[in-house]
């Protein structure tokens, strides 16, 4: 039997979790984000098919997607509560299914690992067993990699499956933009047309040590590799460990003196060191991010002389940080991450987390 790698992940979720408990809202353009008040500064977390139809994406700020949604949207708040549980559910359900692994990647996906000469089987196996167990809706992507998988999954969405391997990986990436490579975002996606390299293709046909000088040894390679569609076979069934936790703000009104941003990174640095300090692990850096009206975004990192478990030091810290920025321009938003030391396994090796929630 062939070893395959699915990437299960849910369609549209958080709109979909929303759907579910208010049943009269199916059908229509449904738009969640900050306090679900569209006058007010947030941006959408996800919105709806339905919502998506009118341009409404993640990311955008809900002011904007007012404009752009039809009388009949529905605007509602972020519940991080009613998405955690949903995410358990679905991840309970997915364990149960025979001889698979699974490795959880975010609230809404997940890679799973399986022997099988069918894969396509357990590609639909596992969306009956998410829907009966949830009443969800999923698309499974079929690789031999997870880069494929990851990426086939788009093709298989809404309530699909889809197969992308070496054998076809061309054929149906090849002219694609770069931008629709798992990892390339817009600013890589510049760099690389910089370069003469467009599509998927031509960033295969490349020259590596090209990328290598653009790019850096690790990155490179990566890049040059990813054209062809490379990456790690193995899932790992580790469970999820936190790197670090954060918490940010958007002002309603902007923070104009240096006194008001210094209190405001105080209280958001004091927020996610006691998210830390509930996880019993101590802080090694600290990160501060802010957004300049109108919008301009900056990040700012600082390394601690030594992990602390004191919640003055990290606010100390962020404060320093805050102190570097510019008096005289007006703060939209501030965020304050906290990045904790790895924990140690029972022999005392330390484990990389899977992945990181910022």
């Amino acid at each position: 039997m062939a070893e395959w790698v699915l990437h299960v992940d849910m369609d549209q979720f958080i709109a979909a979790v929303e759907v579910l408990r208010r049943p009269e809202l199916a059908g229509r353009p449904v738009i969640v984000g900050g306090r679900g008040d569209p006058t007010e500064r947030a941006v959408v977390s996800t919105a709806s098919y339905e919502a998506r139809a009118f341009g409404i994406g993640s990311g955008m700020p809900l002011k904007i997607a007012a404009r752009k949604a039809p009388e009949d949207a529905v605007f509602l708040p972020v519940d991080h509560e009613a998405y955690e549980e949903a995410s358990a559910a679905v991840m309970a359900a997915l364990r149960e299914l025979p001889g698979v692994v699974l490795e959880v990647i975010g609230w809404d996906e997940c890679f799973l690992g399986v022997e099988t000469d069918d894969p396509e089987a357990v590609a639909r196996g596992a969306q009956r067993a998410v829907l009966d167990a949830t009443a969800l809706h999923c698309s499974v992507g079929i690789g031999d990699n997870k880069v494929r998988a990851k990426i086939a999954t788009e093709f298989g969405k809404p309530r699909g499956v889809f197969r992308l391997t070496a054998d076809n990986w061309f054929a149906v990436m090849g002219d694609k933009p770069t931008r629709e490579l798992w990892g390339v975002g817009p600013k890589v996606q510049k760099r690389l047309a910089a370069h003469g390299i467009a599509t998927v293709r031509e960033l295969a046909d490349a020259d590596e040590s090209e990328l290598i000088a653009e790019f850096g040894p690790r990155m490179g390679v990566w890049y040059h590799g990813l054209g062809s569609g490379e990456g790690p076979r193995g899932v790992d069934p580790t469970p999820w460990v936190a790197r670090s936790h954060s918490r940010e703000t958007t002002f309603q009104q902007n923070l104009t003196t240096v006194e008001d941003v210094d209190a405001a990174v105080r209280e958001l640095a004091g927020q996610a060191f006691d998210d830390c300090a509930a996880d019993g692990r101590p802080v090694m850096r600290v990160h501060l991010k802010v957004r300049y009206a109108p919008f301009e975004t900056r990040t700012f990192g600082r390394k601690l002389p030594s992990p602390t478990e004191h919640r003055d030091d990290v606010q100390s810290a962020a404060a320093a940080l805050a102190a570097t920025l510019d008096p005289a321009r007006e703060v939209r938003l501030l965020g304050v991450r906290a990045e904790m030391t790895p924990p140690a396994e029972a022999d005392g090796v330390e484990r990389t987390p899977v992945r990181g929630r910022i």
